[in-house]
């Protein structure tokens, strides 16, 4: 066991409610070995009150620094490390003109063992330590992201893309093939210490009815592995599904038809939804990934959190790399704040740094099915935290300095943090510099 004295942020309950957050100015966070074996919170509160408890206990001391729980990305792309950045129209021609000729370079086990070995480092270096992750359509570059996955202890959810019409040679795949790739690589990955597998259809208009249908079945047979996929996102994509399945109610309710909305299920982006699709997320406990950076990048709309409120149905933040910008978890928050106050009307809304946070952290984690497991420091979750630094620019020490409230601080650590903020990384007991 192992002890560390610093100030701390966590939620105390599982709702996004902004008196759920606490912050212990001299706190003390006490993780242990459970008896798997798996590092995990034993203790987390006042300093002065715990310490007694632990008499003895070794005790790292960071002041000035605040330990807060690994942030969670609900969708993220690792073929798209090197497409971030890259100009396009909008989604169908960045698809086309970028996205799907690089993922195709992935059939190479080298090649995707080369930047799946960078893109983890990447999500560490940036303080995530929980991702829900796009591989591309060649079970070379599923096997490649794991096995850089477990050597760094990160918790990874993936799978391979399913995309057999509509797609290109050299990224499309053949349909029953894929089908038993995707068992194949469940059979080999799924529950392995910290990997889940995520049946991975791309989008309605990549994937056959058969192999919709195909994946709808395999999720029935393996109730506990994740379900990942885009919906709704952008007006063409929507127009383009509408052709396809001309008597389908929605975009999303293709997928209903093919059994693949439920509780581990999770759908990137949800812009262009009605209250019928938010009532069906929040019935089949169907999970959003908001993707603000990518949204706003390629144009595509805002995300209507007042709506999703009102309907009940769960979201978290996801950076979407790369459509997304960039993989801080600071920058992707910030841009949700910018989202928040443009797209939901004349009047805005201001959504508040609590808020943002918990949509990292606890509330993605509850999104994924994986509350008190990650996302927080209470008792009973994995060891995953980052040591944050508020003096690590000069102008974030000036601003932070100043702060009268833990929401100024929250804002000002939003607003001007990055890479830099995360001094450390800790994923059971390894420190990622």
């Amino acid at each position: 066991m192992k002890a560390y004295r610093a100030s701390l942020l966590y939620f105390s309950g599982p709702q996004a409610a902004a008196e759920q957050i606490v912050f212990e100015k001299d706190g003390l966070l006490v993780v242990g070995p459970d008896d798997t074996g798996r590092q995990r919170v034993q203790a987390v509160g006042d300093y002065a009150r715990l310490a007694a408890l632990y008499p003895g206990l070794p005790v790292e001391h960071l002041p000035g620094r605040i330990i807060a729980p690994g942030f969670v990305d609900m969708h993220i792309h690792y073929p798209q490390l090197d497409v971030i950045g890259s100009p396009a129209d909008g989604l169908l021609p960045w698809l086309e003109n970028y996205t799907f000729p690089h993922e195709a370079r992935f059939c190479d086990p080298g090649y995707s063992a080369q930047v799946a070995e960078f893109f983890i480092a990447e999500l560490l270096r940036n303080g995530v330590t929980t991702a829900l992750t796009f591989a591309s359509s060649h079970p070379a570059s599923v096997n490649a992201l794991f096995e850089q996955a477990q050597k760094s202890s990160l918790r990874l959810l993936a799978g391979k893309v399913l995309m057999d019409q509509n797609a290109p040679d050299g990224v499309r795949d053949e349909t029953q093939q894929s089908l038993l790739d995707t068992e194949a690589l469940i059979q080999r990955w799924h529950g392995v210490d910290r990997l889940g597998y995520a049946i991975t259809p791309r989008f309605v208009p990549s994937c056959s009815a058969a192999q919709l249908r195909g994946a709808g079945e395999l999720a029935a047979r393996y109730p506990d592995v994740w379900i990942q996929s885009h919906v709704a996102e952008n007006a063409d994509e929507i127009a383009w599904v509408r052709q396809l399945y001309p008597k389908a109610r929605s975009y999303l309710s293709v997928y209903q038809d093919f059994g693949l909305l439920r509780p581990r299920a999770v759908y990137a982006h949800c812009i262009h939804l009605d209250d019928a699709d938010r009532a069906l997320l929040r019935d089949t406990g169907t999970a959003a990934a908001v993707s603000p950076t990518s949204n706003l990048f390629l144009a595509s709309g805002f995300f209507d959190y007042a709506s999703a409120d009102r309907s009940g149905f769960m979201y978290g933040l996801a950076s979407d790399v790369g459509g997304g910008t960039s993989f801080s978890p600071f920058h992707t928050m910030l841009a949700a704040y910018y989202v928040g106050r443009q797209g939901q009307g004349k009047q805005g809304l201001s959504l508040k740094p609590q808020q943002l946070w918990w949509q990292h952290t606890a509330g993605a984690a509850r999104a994924l099915g994986l509350h008190g497991v990650v996302g927080n420091l209470q008792p009973g979750c994995e060891a995953d935290f980052v040591v944050l630094n508020p003096q690590a620019t000069p102008l974030l020490a000036r601003k932070t300095a100043q702060a009268g409230s833990l929401e100024e601080l929250l804002f000002a650590l939003i607003v001007l943090g990055d890479d830099r903020l995360i001094e450390k990384t800790v994923i059971s007991q390894a420190q990622i510099a």
